[in-house]
């Protein structure tokens, strides 16, 4: 394609001053506009620096989100009551502009990152790419007990398999679509019961830089330093490294640093005492973004065992400092932790997890060669797989396929106008 092409981007929620998969979407459209021309059609939130205000050399239409805030952002963050509206206002506007004359080349939908918000740019005669999506986990049987004690509204999460089955709407938003973008296999399987007509994968978010070199070889692996970034809730599994460390009563030169806020964290911090192992853990709860990292650039190694994780930004981070990561075969982060970079360990039981987190803390204890390869294989895999420029630079030639794709038409053989 001569011409930079002209693609809407469809993102409910985008902001660089947040966090989560609001400021996920604004590194999107950021670097996406450097090699087209983007229109936006976004939400303004309360209180919020308005996307309008972030981004140069973007067009960007705008309506106002529900205004909820304080005890219910998380509500709305997650069930996200103000999509209807958006999903309205931007058809409306997509139907408008394209009676007006306007061209676009593509419409890709960027946000949500969650699997049960239809498409407003379906059926309107230009390609559509949906994704990257996650989510719709379900918690393994056997954590589903301790479970049991998360917010009500977090239940909704049980709806998303049961609608991907009957919602005509949401069906016909990836069956439609020309390319669905997941964030690992998994959301294909999710899918499974309707037919796309193409999958690819790439992570929601992701790093701008990366550590110029792996953590030195440790020279006292008995002393190592574990770290934990993230919200502390049960899925995530905080709980889960305070019963490995435990269980690691004949190493006590093993610390562990826990960042992060949550409901979880009274319940952690209890079962740390009734453990014995209060003394080696420092809860820190929530800081600011220097001292996080900080603590990556300290530490010799990521544990996050969570079992219901879509992606996990976290384990991005953890990467691109060096940090070889312990997690599960589950999710976003059983997708992005290989072998050359770090362990993955079953999620059965809480009983049985905790003993495998030990038990894989306890063989790079006894082997610091395989920890600084894994460090090296964990550089290699954040270049490779989370560094934004080239994230960019691949959903840039997805682009440019679904494009050139779309002006063919196979039935006529003959293109597009």
């Amino acid at each position: 394609m001569s011409d930079r092409p002209k693609v809407v981007v469809l993102a409910p929620g985008c902001d660089g001053t947040d966090v989560g998969e609001s400021w996920s979407c604004f590194q999107w459209v950021r670097g996406l506009a450097e090699q087209c021309e983007i229109t936006l059609l976004t939400l303004r939130r309360p209180g919020r620096k308005p996307a309008s205000e972030q981004l140069e050399g973007v067009e960007v239409v705008e309506w106002d989100d529900l205004p909820l805030t304080g005890k219910w952002e998380r509500l709305a963050s997650m069930l996200k009551p103000g999509y209807i509206r958006y999903y309205r206002s931007a058809r409306r506007w997509l139907k408008t502009a394209i009676r007006a004359g306007r061209k676009f080349d593509l419409i890709h939908q960027v946000g949500p990152l969650a699997m049960r918000y239809p498409c407003p740019g379906i059926r309107l005669e230009i390609p559509v790419i949906f994704g990257p999506l996650a989510g719709s986990l379900e918690t393994p049987p056997g954590f589903q007990r301790e479970c049991a004690g998360a917010a009500w509204y977090t239940k909704f999460r049980g709806l998303d398999r049961l609608r991907l089955r009957i919602d005509p709407l949401l069906r016909r938003s990836y069956r439609e679509a020309d390319m669905v973008v997941g964030v690992a296999p998994y959301v294909r399987e999710v899918l499974s019961s309707i037919r796309l007509k193409r999958f690819e994968l790439a992570a929601e978010t992701g790093v701008w830089q990366t550590a110029d070199a792996p953590h030195a070889l440790v020279q006292d692996p008995q002393n190592l330093r574990l770290l934990y970034v993230g919200r502390v809730v049960r899925t995530k599994g905080l709980r889960d490294v305070v019963r490995a460390m435990a269980s690691l009563a004949d190493l006590p030169g093993i610390t562990l640093d826990a960042a992060g806020a949550g409901e979880d964290l009274p319940l952690c911090q209890k079962l740390a005492n009734e453990l014995g192992v209060a003394d080696r853990i420092r809860f820190h709860g929530r800081i600011e973004r220097s001292a996080v990292e900080a603590l990556y650039k300290q530490s010799d190694l990521f544990v996050f065992p969570s079992f219901r994780e879509p992606s996990g930004n976290v384990i991005f981070e953890a990467l691109g400092h060096g940090l070889p990561v312990i997690t599960t075969t589950l999710g976003g982060p059983g997708f992005v932790v290989q072998d050359s970079c770090g362990i993955r360990v079953p999620a059965e039981t809480p009983e049985q997890l905790g003993r495998d987190v030990a038990r894989a803390i306890r063989d790079l204890v006894a082997d610091p060669q395989r920890l600084h390869s894994l460090s090296v294989g964990a550089l290699e895999r954040a270049r490779d797989y989370a560094l934004w420029p080239n994230k960019i630079a691949r959903m840039f030639a997805l682009y440019q396929d679904v494009i050139d794709n779309s002006r063919f038409d196979d039935s006529t053989g003959r293109t597009r106008s």
